[in-house]
């Protein structure tokens, strides 16, 4: 009897304390979540005026081009990010490089190949030894998953995560990414920096040249000053005879990699069709839709089979959609469980012409927008109720609203697309017109006195948009978009 009552007691502390660790544990996850939000890099925003911005650098490359916006603008300052485009030509590639910083890239047109080599994971992708001796000339290949990647897709890069882009398809290749200078991750200072493992970059590729250009001009002449100024590959500074030693291969082989045989630049033209082991295009796309049903259970995914892409111009999975006014779609860390470790998230946006996006607010993050097609009318008010924009964006522009800043877009007569990087894995809006605006939420007698005006003045502008976040062209829609 005795030892009964003492086996259920022992049962009972078992029960006790693994109840009382999980909810550590939780709370743990939970802290340290917060305090990676927390430790975000915080900037002034002293933000008077904005404007519609167009990439201040453009770089060249044998297979393509590398644009960058200027990190320095008060605008991206504000957001702590940086932003570039590529435009790879048809079979164009561009050399594996990684970041300090997380990012997230989006596919504006065309098709690509696009890989990410992740620290320990193995290599999945691997072609048999009867496949690779129909080949004479080849040796059997493994390495990482690669995926196909097409206009609408939005792709997670994790920090310093090794990446490679190839367009394998008829017509130019073109991402805009965003890098988030300003995540926890980074424990350099606040401006991109390029690591890339192959080519001959310049060092404006390399971000940080580009932004601490005064330091350049600052430096003593001589030597020191022309090396300062150089640019390379991550290679070219160690020592030859160490790196022969490393891989276990030939100097003659080394100096090769350090200092590679071909114009400056990060996108080269492959003479001959890229070869990867990779899935049929139709048949990963069929995967990625089971995968999206299957959803995440916390367990089985690791950082080695996560999903890195979700394709976000699907019609299909719009969150808000008006047959008469366009539709808006996120991506966030729900639907793209990847973020919540980046914590970046995305909105895309496609307005018919002369539609409306509710005015609204970002709650907690900032929103970097850029117009993917299209053109139209955008306005964005501060704290002080002053506009700081207030004109017309048109596709390849960018442009930051800061967060809790107001802004409304109106589409022209030939709609407008963008799509908007922000700066939380949870991004949240609240709007202030419409079914599901702030104003809806009032009291009649609360909007009456704040707005001191009559009780039929205040149901008018509580009840008269019954659409919920994508607003129909109205009478009045064409002047206001040419005003």
């Amino acid at each position: 009897m005795a030892s009964t009552s003492l086996l259920c007691l022992g049962l009972g502390f078992l029960i006790l304390f693994h109840a009382c660790f999980a909810q550590i544990a939780e709370g743990t996850d939970a802290t340290r979540e917060q305090r990676q939000q927390q430790q975000r890099f915080q900037t002034q925003c002293n933000i008077q005026d904005l404007n519609a911005l167009e990439p201040q650098q453009r770089v060249e490359s044998e297979a393509g081009v590398t644009e960058f916006w200027d990190q320095n603008d008060e605008q991206l300052q504000c957001a702590n990010v940086a932003v570039f485009r590529h435009r790879i030509q048809q079979r164009g590639l561009v050399v594996p490089s990684y970041t300090n910083t997380p990012a997230l890239f989006y596919v504006v047109q065309g098709r690509g190949i696009h890989g990410a080599v992740f620290p320990g994971c193995p290599e999945t992708y691997q072609e048999s030894q009867q496949r690779s001796s129909e080949s004479q000339s080849r040796s059997p290949d493994q390495h990482q998953k690669v995926r196909q990647i097409r206009e609408g897709d939005l792709v997670a890069l994790p920090t310093g995560s090794a990446n490679w882009i190839y367009n394998d398809g008829p017509s130019e290749l073109v991402v805009v990414a965003l890098v988030d200078v300003g995540n926890s991750d980074n424990q350099l200072d606040q401006f991109l920096r390029k690591f890339y493992l192959g080519g001959n970059p310049q060092p404006q590729l390399q971000g940080y040249s580009q932004s601490q250009g005064s330091r350049y001009q600052g430096s003593q002449g001589g030597e020191g000053g022309d090396r300062s100024r150089r640019g390379g590959n991550l290679f070219r500074g160690f020592d030859e005879r160490l790196l022969s030693e490393a891989f276990n291969v030939n100097p003659d082989l080394i100096s090769k990699l350090q200092r590679p045989q071909m114009q400056k630049g990060i996108i080269f033209r492959v003479e001959e069709e890229l070869r990867v082991l990779s899935p049929q295009r139709g048949r990963e796309q069929e995967q990625e839709q089971e995968f999206q049903g299957s959803g995440d259970n916390g367990i089985e995914e690791t950082i080695c089979t996560m999903k890195l892409k979700h394709n976000i111009n699907d019609a299909s999975g719009a969150d808000a959609y008006n047959p008469r006014g366009g539709r808006v779609t996120t991506v966030n860390r729900f639907n793209l469980p990847i973020l919540r470790y980046i914590q970046l998230s995305a909105e895309k946006g496609n307005l018919y012409q002369n539609a409306m996006m509710a005015p609204h607010w970002n709650l907690n993050a900032h929103s970097v927008v850029y117009i993917t097609r299209g053109n139209g009318r955008m306005q964005i008010v501060a704290e002080n109720g002053e506009n700081v924009f207030d004109g017309q964006i048109r596709e390849g522009q960018l442009i930051v609203v800061p967060q809790g800043f107001a802004v409304v877009k109106r589409a022209s007569n030939r709609g407008l697309e963008w799509i908007s990087f922000k700066t939380n894995d949870v991004a949240m809006t609240s709007q202030l017109a419409g079914r599901a605006s702030v104003i809806r939420g009032l009291p009649l007698d609360v909007i009456q006195n704040s707005f001191q005006v009559s009780r039929d003045e205040a149901q008018r502008l509580k009840y008269n948009r019954q659409e919920l976040t994508v607003f129909t062209p109205g009478p009045r829609s064409q002047q206001l978009v040419s005003a």
